[in-house]
């Protein structure tokens, strides 16, 4: 397949900036892919068109407070770093990306930490190279140096004077919003970018179909009679990479991690055993689902995946997606194609941009049947 054929015209100005003015109050465009009908809705909505004994499956990954910056020790430029994940658990080491990545070499040393503190450097310290380098001679406890101690295309690794905290990362990273949002992040992205039910940390990016939900829809659903629960999937840095290949089946995945408890798996499999149909919301819990559900049965457990889903894709476990707009000729428009059929879903995606529908992450949803 080729990649141009996921392709499809979007106004730039359609490409949501901010979030909805409330959380839970976007717009649903709900379709069904038996017959190819539309209706738009809101998500006020959504629970009139999900069928009492359904499934919901959330990914509950938090998202990682991964966007840092630093000052570089021998020119005091400024240098920006997405932290992607530690290296082997170990939070001195991590493997990182960053914009003029040529330039990040091995040997090359940066301070991290609040920005008036790293624009007055003074003295020297010792890198974790062992290198003596401009610097303090006493670093505050808010600053850690690092050091470039690797290259593994397209990351570097970067090694720590001293563990690199989620508490500090909560005080001195920012919120990785992807580039097509053309701001720096804010406060409001703290809570707007992160959903109500995020537990566990590990993500670079949102699985941003949950961003609409709150506790008032999750109770309307349970009211309803729907059975809500989750897998966690840190979602990396392949949500911002785009595809570069003509032919979509030469793009490589990035390797991302998941994890399904055992009592998620119980009820998976009652479902499939019952007939019950299994709605995955967003692309990430597709992924774990079928990820873990290659056999049949859904496996219980931690492993890694690189699961590319594109068309022709027989899905095993999801029977119903919501999910957002995504962008054009991605992995991520390619799997809701497999999962609806492309000419559908473009014809789809036609509507929502001549009705003005937001799109990516702070954009809306859809609902397919």
């Amino acid at each position: 397949m080729r990649t141009r054929d996921l392709s499809f015209d979007l106004p730039r100005e359609l490409i949501a900036q901010e979030p909805s003015s409330e959380r839970g109050r976007s717009r649903l465009m709900v379709t069904d892919r038996k017959d190819g009908s539309f209706q738009h809705r809101t998500m006020t909505d959504l629970v009139d068109h999900v069928d009492p004994g359904t499934i919901m499956v959330f990914n509950d990954s938090r998202v990682r407070r991964a966007r840092v910056y630093a000052r570089a020790e021998d020119s005091g430029a400024r240098q920006e770093f997405l932290l992607v994940a530690p290296r082997n658990g170990e939070r001195t080491r991590w493997l990182v990306i960053g914009p003029n990545a040529k330039k990040l070499r091995p040997g090359r040393t940066f301070r991290f930490g609040p920005e008036e503190t790293l624009a007055q450097p003074s003295g020297e310290v010792q890198s974790p190279g062992g290198t003596q380098r401009p610097g303090w001679a006493s670093p505050p406890d808010s600053v850690i140096a690092a050091e470039v101690t690797g290259v593994e295309e397209p990351y570097r690794e970067l090694t720590f004077s001293r563990p690199v905290t989620e508490e500090w990362l909560d005080e001195h990273g920012h919120m990785p919003l992807p580039p097509y949002i053309r701001r720096e992040d804010a406060p409001m992205d703290v809570r707007r970018y992160q959903t109500v039910y995020a537990r566990v940390t590990g993500s670079v990016a949102a699985p941003t179909a949950g961003l609409h939900f709150t506790e008032s829809i999750f109770q309307a659903l349970r009211d309803k009679g729907v059975t809500i629960c989750f897998v966690t999937l840190h979602v990396g840095i392949g949500t911002f990479l785009p595809v570069r290949t003509e032919v979509l089946e030469d793009h490589v995945m990035h390797r991302e991690e998941f994890s399904i408890n055992p009592e998620t798996a119980r009820i998976l499999n009652d479902a499939r055993a019952g007939g019950n149909p299994v709605l995955a919301v967003g692309t990430t819990a597709v992924r774990a689902l079928e990820s873990a559900g290659q056999e049949g049965v859904i496996e219980p457990g931690h492993r890694d995946t690189e699961i590319f889903i594109l068309p022709g894709y027989r899905f095993r476990v999801v029977d119903q997606l919501f999910t957002n707009f995504h962008t054009p000729e991605s992995t991520l428009l390619a799997l809701v194609s497999a999962f609806a059929g492309r000419e559908r879903v473009l014809r789809w995606y036609n509507q929502a941009v001549q009705k003005r529908y937001r799109f990516f992450s702070y954009g809306d949803a859809m609902l397919i049947r």
